[in-house]
């Protein structure tokens, strides 16, 4: 069965209120999804690996403001790097193409959609629906994406391992105070015209928003993880400061680009590729 019949087959049973298929269903490949939370139905696309053996995570992909669950997968070849680490990879659809990330700047933050309540839904589903170790849910993001990330790891420590909010931040405000410690790779641009590299006012899709500069951020992230001082190492653009043998053996890493912008780094002419860097950081920072 191709990857569209599957796809539509699985959608058809989620809207009629089917179980979801066991994981042979799936041999690899892609598949369209949907479930319902909060009154909200709402659609993602999962990708799993090819092979007998069991997936070694998951990993959810969130796309930034203006984009979908599939433009994110095509946009970081996130799919790649699933099948190298063995993850299955889930991208979901934000409400009016973005998320209640808690900055107060989007459709759905404006509306009270539970954004959290969604992913962590959709975690669970796929948990079961692969047989996937709890100790290894992992998420990613762009922008948008990437402050929702960083919203699921400050409150939803207990479901997520590790995080990579990419070109990205935190609302300032809003408090993080994780229930256990989480990993963190945190990847941002001096150049980024949309997230300021020293924080302050930022101008997105939805409107302004305060947020907190990303070294700060990053900062926060070592203080309550209880890290010791970082180690600082400069590859010529890419400054990388990371923080290991903090509480529960994680790790909190900054990545810092001179020159970079609102982008997710990758391809031939970038000294960063955060599809490959992620997908590592994940591989090595499970529970």
């Amino acid at each position: 069965m191709s990857a569209i019949l599957r796809g539509a087959a699985v959608l058809a049973g989620l809207l009629l209120g089917f179980p979801s298929p066991p994981v042979a269903a799936f041999p690899g490949g892609d598949a369209a999804g949907a479930l319902t939370v909060g009154g909200l139905n709402r659609t993602y696309q999962v990708h799993t690996p090819p092979g007998p053996e069991e997936p070694a995570g998951l990993v959810v992909n969130l796309h930034g403001a203006g984009m979908t669950g599939f433009a994110q997968a095509e946009a970081t070849n996130y799919d790649a790097i699933a099948d190298q680490h063995r993850f299955v990879v889930a991208y979901p659809d934000g409400v009016d193409m973005s998320w209640a990330d808690g900055r107060g700047a989007s459709v759905p933050d404006r509306q009270g959609v539970d954004d959290v309540g969604f992913i962590v839904a959709l975690v669970d589903r796929l948990r079961q629906d692969y047989d996937i170790n709890p100790g290894r849910i992992f998420a990613t993001g762009t922008s948008a994406g990437g402050f929702m990330a960083s919203r699921l790891g400050c409150q939803r420590a207990d479901v997520f391992a590790a995080i990579a909010p990419v070109a990205a931040s935190f609302t300032a405000g809003l408090p993080c105070a994780p229930a256990q410690a989480v990993s963190v790779l945190q990847v941002n641009g001096t150049a980024d015209p949309v997230v300021p590299i020293g924080g302050g006012r930022m101008f997105g899709r939805g409107g302004p928003s305060d947020i907190v500069a990303p070294a700060a951020m990053a900062q926060r992230w070592r203080e309550v993880n209880g890290c010791p001082p970082p180690v600082e190492e400069v590859n010529g653009p890419v400054r990388r400061i990371a923080a290991a043998g903090c509480a529960g053996g994680t790790e909190v890493v900054f990545v810092q680009i001179d020159g970079g912008g609102h982008v997710w780094p990758g391809g031939f002419l970038s000294p960063f590729d955060a599809s490959q860097a992620t997908g590592q950081f994940f591989a090595g920072h499970g529970r």
